[in-house]
């Protein structure tokens, strides 16, 4: 990464320290550390945490990292981007210098295009004798600051303040810039067969005219604005564009849902809460994502979080887009609901009522008790379930307010997902192969017209899969395999009906709703619906 500006300069005064000790044994100490942008703080700023938008419009440009030493030392800075704990950081810039004892200050001036997120601040310094002290080299740890600093490199943070809105109303969406103006406007998907986010950036369908506002007031912290009158667009999911005067760009899910239940027969589900637990913007600015894909550090996160870099978490960006397209190109009539409409059906038969199928593109792996007896109710009632992705309905979380706490296994709580979804997670790896199908006799409707007959292999998927196991229904049967899919155990996509009606399909691959592009598929995913969908 570019940097345009290297500054490294001795300080005649820095802070107050308490006296100035006599040198001791050991490895050179930090006696102070701060972070500053040199100007106006943004919301939520302190002395170890800077937000800087390098856009080279003379506001908050750079961030400076003051320190003072207690004793001479080579010092290696290093500006790191996190990820998960156990995968390797990535440098970004990096100096190294020979300090003598007392204030310094370092300035870090990245590149425009830098990405948008938080950065973690490290310092190894070395003694003469070679002895090494290091700060900001910890992973997350709950409630605890970093001994590190951290940068914000600020873009356009978007996030609307519900994670769903009724047709025939208002949506309240939060911005945070610090742009001198930003741009606002309503896009839907293309029905391209494969989009991507390029796609959207480039190709999405406006459905409301643009709309320019003065931000200029607002650059100090998040500024909620109206977006009005959106229930005139049917139930689905939309994207809130907002572009500011220096080209940056945020985006925001908009999930509408219908203005009642059961408006059509089929809803899509979308896994909102899933969409937020692997959301990796660092909201509480310790330099890691807040996401529990980074660590298991703090078991709450905030449902309100806008999403870093586009607007979903990674991954369902690719998954859900492709299957939300795949639903427009074929004409199918549904409604969209987010985890909390679920919770907010009230009971398993009033869903039931409300609805023939439920559809969840994505994994739905945390799951309030409430959503968790409703689901189970309206299975029990003879409701259809299709899950096209693998490990659902795998942890229980509760609602706390604006936030999701996450509590354990629901197997080990005694309530095993395998009895609801017919199987369950089973691993993960990142060793992906072909389904091979196996259960083309005993269900030939699933695969008419799909080319696929039993030993047939198609696609390639992985990653997180699902098998049966001990608390299965008894006639839950295999459609198709993946062998060895970890290590010994293969993956399996299964299929079963019950008595008083219900029929339950799991796609037991996590990614397997990303190959709908694929025909085979295509038409496989179709005659499931049609059965499941069927009266």
């Amino acid at each position: 990464m570019r940097a345009a500006l290297v500054g490294l300069i001795a300080l005649p005064t820095l802070i107050a320290v308490s006296g100035s000790a006599p040198a001791a044994p050991g490895p050179p100490r930090l006696l102070s550390l701060i972070v500053s942008n040199g100007g106006s703080p943004f919301a939520g700023d302190g002395p170890r945490l800077t937000t800087i938008s390098p856009n080279r419009d003379g506001f908050r440009d750079r961030a400076t990292i003051r320190f003072s030493l207690d004793r001479p030392a080579h010092v290696d800075l290093q500006v790191v981007a996190t990820a998960e704990i156990h995968r390797p950081v990535r440098t970004v810039w990096r100096v190294r210098r020979a300090l003598g004892s007392g204030p310094h200050a370092v300035v870090w001036r990245p590149g425009a295009s830098t990405p948008a997120r938080t950065y973690l601040i490290r310092l190894a310094l070395e003694g003469r004798n070679g002895a090494r002290r290091v700060y900001g080299f910890e992973p997350p740890r709950a409630g605890r600051a970093t001994t590190g600093a951290v940068v914000r490199v600020q873009g356009v943070e978007v996030g609307f303040l519900q994670r769903s809105y009724p047709s025939g109303g208002q949506a309240t969406v939060s911005i945070a810039t610090d742009a001198r103006s930003v741009r606002l406007q309503l896009f839907s998907l293309a029905n391209d067969p494969h989009p991507t986010i390029l796609d959207l950036r480039k190709n999405g369908v406006a459905v409301a005219p643009a709309v320019t506002l003065d931000w200029r007031p607002f650059r100090g912290g998040p500024h909620p604005v109206q977006v009005g009158r959106v229930g005139t667009f049917p139930s689905g999911l939309y994207f809130l564009r907002v572009t500011a005067n220096d080209g940056r760009i945020g985006y925001a899910p908009l999930l509408l849902r219908p203005r009642r239940l059961g408006e059509h027969k089929v809803a899509v589900v979308l896994s909102t809460n899933t969409w937020q637990a692997h959301n990796l913007l660092d909201a509480n600015g310790d330099g890691w994502g807040d996401s529990w894909n980074v660590s298991g550090a703090n078991p709450v996160i905030d449902l309100r979080r806008p999403y870093l870099d586009f607007g979903l978490s990674p991954r369902y960006k690719d998954w859900d887009l492709g299957f939300i397209s795949w639903v427009r190109r074929t004409g199918k009539q549904v409604d969209y609901l987010s985890d909390d409409d679920l919770a907010a059906a009230g009971s398993g038969e009033a869903l039931r009522r409300a609805y023939d199928l439920l559809v969840f593109p994505g994994h739905e792996e945390y799951v309030t008790t409430r959503t968790y007896d409703i689901v189970r109710g309206f299975r029990d009632r003879g409701g259809r379930l299709m899950f096209l992705a693998a490990k659902n309905f795998l942890w229980k979380v509760r609602r706390e307010g604006q936030s999701l706490r996450r509590i354990g296994f629901w197997r080990l709580l005694k309530r095993p997902e395998a009895a609801l979804v017919g199987a369950q997670w089973t691993g993960s790896s990142a060793r992906q192969g072909p389904f091979v199908v196996q259960g083309a006799a005993a269900a030939p409707w699933a695969f008419a017209g799909t080319g696929l007959g039993n030993g047939s292999a198609f696609g390639r998927y992985g990653i997180d899969v699902d098998a049966r196991a001990s608390d299965s229904p008894q006639q839950t049967r295999v459609l198709a395999r993946i062998p060895r899919a970890i290590d010994n155990r293969a993956a399996e996509m299964t299929y079963y009906e019950t008595g008083a009606g219900a029929r339950v399909f799991d796609a037991g691959a996590i990614n397997f709703a990303a190959s709908i592009g694929n025909p085979a598929v295509s038409r496989l995913v179709d005659n499931l619906w049609a059965r499941l969908a069927a009266r």
